[in-house]
């Protein structure tokens, strides 16, 4: 399945004449495998996380953030293909456009696939996340080390089941685990979600 196809949901909800998100017509790969982590003050407050995989971003909504504490097991539900480009989205989504509301890249970088089999020995990435687990290293200017995706709950009757995305390792000082939303600040341009939504809104 190309990207065509696999983006196919994400376009069907958007009217790129309203929303300044990328359409996905472009997309560069690289030679390192991409991730990124918005902050998306939408009807409820969320971070989305996504992996590049391929020629699309595999993504999830993560009600709480990602955790640098191995001890926080955090909820992840698996939304639609995200287009490459995505990874440079920040800004307003119009209202009563799909997901309507302010996002800030909070955090992106490169990462390592890292998943395997019961034996040792490594499994393709795309296969390891149809398989229910994958295992990969951050490399991002907050988010680094080893984290884990496993699915919990397989979806029924349309759902899109759930996920959990847990930091592996020993436990970091105390006062680490996950920013607050309002406050952080965006990795590309130092701004906060309020000031993303005061300079673009009217753009």
């Amino acid at each position: 399945m190309g990207a065509e196809d696999r983006l196919r949901e994400y376009r069907g909800k958007r009217d790129f004449e309203r929303t300044r998100e990328p359409s996905g017509k472009a997309a560069s790969a690289g030679e390192e495998p991409r991730f990124v982590v918005q902050i998306h003050d939408a009807r409820r407050m969320h971070f989305d996380f996504r992996l590049q995989v391929g020629d699309v971003l595999k993504s999830w909504s993560i009600p709480k953030g990602p955790s640098t504490d191995p001890h926080d097991k955090r909820l992840a539900v698996p939304t639609e293909d995200h287009p490459l480009e995505y990874e440079d989205f920040e800004g307003v989504i119009p209202k009563g456009e799909y997901g309507g509301g302010t996002v800030i890249v909070w955090d992106h970088g490169t990462y390592e696939p890292l998943s395997h089999d019961r034996k040792g020995r490594p499994v393709d990435f795309a296969e390891s996340l149809e398989r229910g687990h994958a295992t990969f290293r951050l490399h991002g200017a907050k988010l680094h080390g080893e984290y884990a995706l496993t699915r919990f709950r397989s979806g029924e009757g349309g759902e899109e089941g759930a996920w959990l995305l847990v930091k592996k390792g020993a436990a970091r000082a105390a006062g680490q685990g996950t920013p607050d939303p309002r406050r952080a600040r965006s990795v590309r341009t130092g701004r906060t979600l309020a000031q993303v939504a005061t300079d673009d809104g009217g753009a």
